[in-house]
């Protein structure tokens, strides 16, 4: 447990915060509509509905809140790099701004259902409360019209014997945006699949770009006042019969005020993010590698990079809307930066085609670099001791770390502190074996990991190993429980921290 808390002890704690306050905003909604005496005749109309609808619809607003802030790029990055108080383990939960995005997304996902199905039932309900189907009382309640002479509107939506359920849902604005928002959020959550992810990247890349629509329909989505609750009075109203002087209120906080301040960070991200596109880039040098990788190296001015960073290229010429993540394969201290990138998808495809195509001696096509951000790798020098674990094209940040520790050895760079980087195997695609020189390439294998964390700590009985992985979720697994099952909880004794590039 003591290893667990090591590695995971903050992650956990984040998540049950969050979960708590989840669990807190569906309560205390759930019973203020459902016993809060200013709703003691919207539920005379709508029965249990009415909590079932609203409750989701806190906790709604407040994921919604909360879903831009970790793909604000450049807000993660100046909290990673600029403040003193985030420190590595802090620095940690950022690198996981992804895994909490989804996370955010399920439980929107989730709310989204619950509100909708009840939102359905209040339809109905409404209708039939109109048509006199639950009681007197129901009835007078849904007669009652706007009147400014007897300063009262209605409480119940529905104003005719002909309107329908369906009506209702597609003839009001609550109604209409809750479909758009609906379907928008269906398509984005289907296109996050990880299978259409890997085989489609355009198409999640385009359907995400729904949250547009999505929050311009949940910021009207509240405008139609449907659900309403009559005014306090003093002293309290006696709600066993009724007055007919009530204006009907809608209490609730509007949802546009729970996203504005999320909606206005995220616009200065693209702003950003646009003023950067904008920005001239130049080619130093195009290379064509093996088994159909491109190496790029690149020129803009102002720009400055830390190991293990990565950027966002934009190419025009294939789509001035999309942008796609790729690691720095060189170091700070050289004058140019420089990015692999394998043919694995369309627009990569394209790309390479592109290149493949100038004439001797041509520059390539217009791109534009927003970035660069920041990376678990970007903390492998706070380490005394590290273990960089790459697979595949996963190797290429770490290429970039170990060109920078040859130049800060080379230049005696006093805040190195790594002494050691330990076990470090870059398989490159060479038409010769990189040990052997012959054609015939050396088979590697799987590592025996317990070996190898075990050895490590025999080596290291005092020091705090940071664990570095760019490579496939499996084998992320593998080397997060070694991590654990490695460290010690004394503070004197070997401790595994576990990173992973996540993009």
């Amino acid at each position: 447990m003591g290893n667990w808390i090591i590695n995971h002890g903050l992650s956990a704690f984040i998540l049950v915060v969050w979960m708590g306050i989840n669990i807190f905003l569906f309560v205390y909604y759930y019973l203020f509509y459902d016993q809060g005496p200013q709703f003691e005749y919207t539920r005379e109309l709508l029965g249990s509905a009415l909590p079932w609808a609203r409750a989701p619809a806190a906790v709604l607003n407040f994921n919604c809140m909360l879903i831009l802030l970790p793909v604000c790029r450049n807000l993660l990055s100046l909290l990673r790099g600029s403040f003193i108080c985030c420190g590595r383990t802090m620095r940690k939960q950022l690198d996981k701004n992804l895994t909490f995005h989804k996370l955010v997304a399920y439980m929107i996902a989730l709310m989204t259902a619950v509100h909708t199905v009840a939102h359905l039932l209040n339809a109905e309900w409404y209708t039939n409360s109109f048509q006199g189907q639950y009681g007197p009382l129901a009835g007078n309640l849904s007669m009652l019209d706007d009147s400014s002479e007897l300063k009262t509107t209605y409480l119940n939506p529905v104003r005719s014997n002909s309107t329908t359920p369906t009506l209702l849902v597609f003839t009001t604005i609550a109604g209409l945006t809750g479909v758009v928002i609906t379907l928008a959020l269906i398509l984005m959550i289907t296109s996050s699949m990880e299978v259409i992810r890997r085989s489609y990247y355009e198409v999640f890349w385009y359907t995400h770009h729904l949250f547009i629509i999505f929050f311009a329909g949940l910021v009207f989505h509240g405008a139609g006042r449907i659900v309403r609750s009559q005014q306090v009075t003093d002293p309290p109203h006696n709600t066993s019969f009724l007055l007919t002087d009530f204006i009907w209120l809608n209490p609730l906080l509007q949802t546009w005020m729970w996203v504005i301040g999320p909606m206005i960070i995220y616009l200065c991200e693209r702003l950003l993010r646009f003023i950067r596109y904008m920005q001239p880039v130049s080619y130093r040098k195009i290379v064509i590698r093996p088994s159909k990788v491109l190496e790029l190296q690149l020129v803009k001015p102002g720009f400055k990079m830390a190991v293990g960073q990565y950027v966002f290229l934009n190419c025009p010429a294939i789509s001035q809307l999309e942008w796609h993540p790729f690691t720095m394969t060189s170091a700070p201290e050289e004058d140019f930066f420089s990015v692999h990138i394998r043919s694995v998808g369309d627009w990569t495809e394209d790309l390479i085609k592109m290149v493949e195509n100038l004439p001797e001696g041509g520059q390539g096509p217009k791109m534009a670099v927003d970035g660069p951000f920041g990376t678990a790798s970007e903390d492998v020098f706070d380490y005394e001791v590290s273990m960089l674990v790459g697979a595949g094209i996963g190797v290429t940040p770490f290429a970039s770390i170990l060109k920078s520790i040859w130049y800060k050895f080379k230049d005696s760079d006093p805040k190195l502190r790594t002494k050691r980087v330990n076990h470090a195997m870059v398989h490159f695609d060479k038409d010769t074996d990189i040990i052997t020189g012959l054609k015939q390439k050396t088979s590697y294998g799987r590592p025996n990991w317990d070996k190898e964390f075990e050895q490590v700590r025999q080596e290291n009985p005092s020091s705090v190993v940071g664990t570095f992985l760019c490579g496939p979720q499996a084998l992320a697994k593998d080397l997060e429980k070694k991590c654990v099952k490695y460290s010690d909880v004394d503070p004197r004794k070997t401790k595994f921290y576990f990173n992973k590039e996540n993009f």
